[in-house]
């Protein structure tokens, strides 16, 4: 029988390139889907977490440069930085898009980007804001 660290080191060697997202309680399922199974990302999403799901964006906020991953959202409210100063940010990216189709091109633009520039994720100290519709 093997144990649970051995169970888990192919499901962790297949993330370890993956980044790290903590996506809020307003992005749809299936976008969250897409983030996981499309795009290969290591999503937590807070609607799965009981704790999670109705906690303030402060504490979004701040789980989120705790657990090391980026904020991925649909709330412009992150965008004020009197209440999330970008040195103390996780990194963010604030996405506006009109249906779930669009959300999902738009990640795959942040993806296709951030692999290509080699970006290191969590975005820490950044805030992005992605606004449909872009030149993607």
């Amino acid at each position: 029988m093997r144990t649970l660290a051995e169970a888990l080191q192919p499901i962790a060697a297949g993330l370890a390139g993956a980044p790290r997202v903590y996506a809020d309680a307003n992005l749809p399922a299936g976008a969250v889907v897409a983030m996981r199974h499309e795009l290969g990302w290591d999503v937590l999403f807070v609607v799965e977490h009981d704790d999670l799901r109705r906690a303030r964006d402060t504490d979004h906020f701040r789980l989120a440069r705790e657990f090391g991953r980026t904020l991925v959202t649909l709330d412009r409210d992150f965008a004020d930085e009197r209440r999330f100063p970008p040195a103390e940010s996780p990194g963010v990216v604030i996405c506006s898009a009109p249906d779930e189709s669009a959300l999902v091109t738009l990640l795959r633009h942040v993806d296709r980007t951030l692999r290509a520039d080699g970006v290191p994720a969590p975005l820490r100290g950044r805030v992005i804001a992605l606004t449909w519709p872009g030149p993607f």
